[in-house]
């Protein structure tokens, strides 16, 4: 989520105000951020790391990663409606994460008080719906190998390494869990791509060839990756006080 965006029309005195209100919390890998039908006042924004959205599956299917929420981005749920909420997903951190935690109440009031908040804020949230539905055709439609690739090419916008690639601490079952595949299929999916030359791997992380972001739905967007990236949930200090900055003017199926 790039909050400056979303807040630049508010008036500076107003924002300092609001960023006291915010609560800084730092989380580590695999660690339960907010569990399902567990009640929050809070709105979870990704300073650093990684977070996933899981929630259970059908039978013995475990769990199943329905999202990922990258550096910037945030999850609130139904937070803008109520002054509490009951979470309908578990939030995990991928990664060593750091989160904001922005009261529901101050949100919304700002909301309240300016509508080009609440707008942005829209914009967002369609986007994201978007791209979930993106990654609901993929599943039912793209054959196992295309899936994954396309995932895995992914894994480099959400969680980038520090030499390229992504996070090696990303786990093939991680990538299961989001595919909608089974653990074995990704691992002999992975292991075909290695051999065939198109999947490499050292201890810095996963990678993967440009054109593995290509798909008959749409091609990912390119992302540089963020120096914070390099860091295991620690917080770059200029982060908070850029957050808030007004934007620069500018001239198969299942499992197995």
């Amino acid at each position: 989520m790039y909050l400056h965006p979303l807040i630049a029309s508010v008036p500076p005195d107003e924002r300092a105000a609001f960023v006291q209100r915010i609560e800084l919390r730092s989380y580590r890998r695999n660690e339960v951020v907010l569990a399902a039908d567990e009640w929050s006042d809070r709105i979870y924004c990704v300073a650093t790391g990684l977070l996933r959205v899981v929630v259970q599956g059908s039978g013995d299917s475990g769990d199943v990663t329905t999202d990922f929420i990258r550096q910037d981005d945030f999850f609130l749920n139904s937070a803008l409606i109520e002054e509490r909420y009951q979470a309908g997903a578990t939030l995990v951190a991928a990664l060593p994460t750091s989160l904001y935690l922005v009261p529901t109440l101050e949100f919304k009031a700002l909301c309240d008080r300016h509508p080009a908040v609440t707008m942005g804020l829209l914009d967002v949230v369609m986007k994201r719906t978007t791209v979930l539905r993106r990654q609901i055709r993929q599943i039912s439609s793209a054959s196992s190998e295309r899936l994954i690739s396309r995932i895995l090419h992914e894994l480099t916008v959400l969680a980038p390494g520090t030499d390229g690639g992504y996070d090696k601490r990303i786990t093939q079952s991680v990538i299961a869990s989001y595919s909608g595949l089974s653990r074995m299929q990704v691992n002999k999916t992975m292991r075909d791509l290695e051999r065939r030359g198109l999947v490499r791997r050292d201890e810095h992380g996963v990678y993967v060839p440009p054109h593995f972001a290509s798909s008959d739905f749409q091609e990912l967007p390119s992302a540089e990756p963020s120096p914070t990236a390099k860091d295991s949930g620690e917080v770059n200090p200029s982060f908070f006080s850029e957050l808030f900055e007004a934007p620069p003017k500018s001239g198969k199926t299942t499992r197995k």
